[in-house]
């Protein structure tokens, strides 16, 4: 799981002065919205690195037919109690089979960040408030489950779960011992 830091990212969103611009100029990196996307797709050149930026309510299969030209999606949480970029991120993952980078935004907790692996994200940015070397120990809490998901798609009833449990059982150890006085 990649941890962004809004001060340090190479994306960047194409606004104005009155917000997003309607028609943004091509440039690697740029993070675009869903209707700027729309906007400048037919004439956006091939090979520019490109992000959207999605709502939570926006239909993701909609967007399938230009995933190959994104290299980046950014899923936004409203709130945290909202759990709709989770089911994007899945459908983006396992019915769109996209490849690139999925981001979670908005009120991203730490407690979140296992089941945002789970389904499909690969890069988040936590809410002001929340330290990211505690949402590192918090993807190793579970040494793993019991029903499939997009980095485990077998169920455990169909895995070697021995081979799981040793892997886990290193794991834990050497998070023992990288966090070792510091508390959980």
């Amino acid at each position: 799981m990649k941890f962004t830091d809004t001060h340090h990212d190479r994306w960047h969103t194409a606004g104005g002065e009155d917000g997003p611009q309607p028609h943004p100029p091509a440039r690697d990196h740029s993070l675009l919205t869903l209707e700027q996307w729309h906007a400048v797709r037919d004439t956006w050149p091939a090979g520019v690195l490109t992000g959207v930026m999605l709502a939570n309510s926006v239909d993701v299969e909609a967007l399938a037919p230009d995933l190959p030209r994104l290299a980046l999606v950014v899923l936004h949480f409203p709130k945290w109690t909202d759990g709709r970029a989770y089911s994007q991120a899945r459908l983006l993952r396992m019915r769109c089979r996209f490849a690139g980078e999925i981001r979670a935004t908005g009120d991203v907790l730490v407690d979140m960040v296992p089941l945002l692996a789970r389904t499909g994200f690969d890069a988040v940015q936590l809410r002001p408030d929340q330290k990211v070397d505690a949402a590192e120990r918090a993807l190793g809490f579970f040494a793993g489950h019991y029903q499939g998901d997009v980095l485990q798609p077998l169920p455990a009833f169909k895995r070697d779960l021995s081979v799981e449990m040793a892997e886990a059982s290193e794991r834990a150890r050497l998070n023992a011992e990288a966090f070792a006085g510091q508390g959980i």
